[in-house]
């Protein structure tokens, strides 16, 4: 069960996967509402699903299009 496949991917995973910057990745995520907050104590952390990766690959992938 090691290799499970986690159903959320942080901030920073989300723009590894992507190719993104963290801070292109939150903008993004601000910008779309795309994305869900945790916070535990003092510390908050925006985790995407799979499939909101997806539709930020898209909308990235669309706007880099639309500005080069």
């Amino acid at each position: 069960m090691a290799n499970e496949i986690p159903k959320y991917v942080t901030r920073a995973r989300a723009a590894y996967l992507l190719g993104l910057s963290v801070e292109e990745i939150g903008r993004i995520s601000k910008e779309t509402g795309i994305g869900h907050r945790e916070r535990a104590g003092n510390v908050e952390e925006t985790f995407f699903t799979y499939a909101e990766l997806q539709k930020i690959c898209v909308m990235a992938t669309s706007e880099s299009v639309v500005t080069h």
